[in-house]
C-alpha cells in the first residue's frame, strides 16, 4: 500500500500546479479538492461562498477530504483553508503523506494580483488584511510530514522533489 500525497499550504503557494507535476512524475492520478467541490455544486468556489456560505463549503470540504484521504497512490491538492479544520488535519496526517508548500509573505505578495479574483476569502480585503490572514493561517500549516520552500523553486522543481521523496 502506498499512501496518497496531500499538498497543503497557503492559497497561491502552487499546490495545484505542483500537484499535477508530482502526479505525472509518479504516474498517479491527481485530484484538486476545491475543483471537486466546485463540480459538486456546479459553481466556482467564490459563488459557493457568496450564495451558500463558507460553512456549507467547509462541510463539503471535510466530507470530501475524509473520503479522499482513504485513497492510495493519489496526489491530492487541498484548498488553502482546509487545514483550518482539525478533522481534516488529523485524517490527512494519519492516512496520507502531507507535504507543506511553504511560501514566504514576500514571495506570496508577488503572486497576489493573479490570485485575488479566484480566492473567495480574499474578496474585499486590503493588503494588510491579507497579510494578517497569511500569518494567522501559518500555524495551521505546521502539521506535515515534509516541507518544501517554494520561494526559490519553480513548480517543476517542487514536483520533482515530491516525487523523489515518495519514491524513497
Amino acid at each position: 500500500m502506498t499512501k496518497s500525497v496531500v499538498l497543503t499550504g497557503f492559497m497561491g503557494s502552487g499546490k495545484t500546479t505542483v500537484g499535477k507535476i508530482a502526479a505525472k512524475k509518479l504516474s498517479w492520478p491527481f485530484i484538486d479538492a476545491d475543483h471537486e467541490i466546485e463540480q459538486e455544486f456546479g459553481m466556482p468556489a467564490t459563488e459557493i461562498f457568496k450564495t451558500l456560505g463558507e460553512a456549507v463549503f467547509r462541510q463539503e470540504e471535510k466530507s470530501l477530504i475524509t473520503k479522499l484521504s482513504a485513497k492510495e497512490s493519489t496526489v491530492i491538492s487541498l484548498g488553502g483553508g482546509a487545514f483550518l479544520q482539525r478533522e481534516i488535519r488529523d485524517v490527512c496526517m494519519a492516512n496520507c503523506t502531507v507535504v507543506y508548500l511553504d511560501i514566504s509573505w514576500e514571495a506570496w505578495k508577488n503572486r497576489m494580483p493573479f490570485l485575488i479574483s479566484t480566492r473567495p476569502v480574499l474578496q474585499g480585503l486590503t493588503v494588510s488584511q491579507m497579510e494578517e490572514l497569511y500569518y494567522k493561517r501559518i500555524e495551521f500549516y505546521t502539521y506535515y510530514h515534509f516541507r518544501i520552500s517554494m520561494d526559490s523553486l519553480d513548480a517543476e522543481e517542487a514536483g520533482n522533489k515530491i516525487a523523489a521523496l515518495i519514491r524513497k
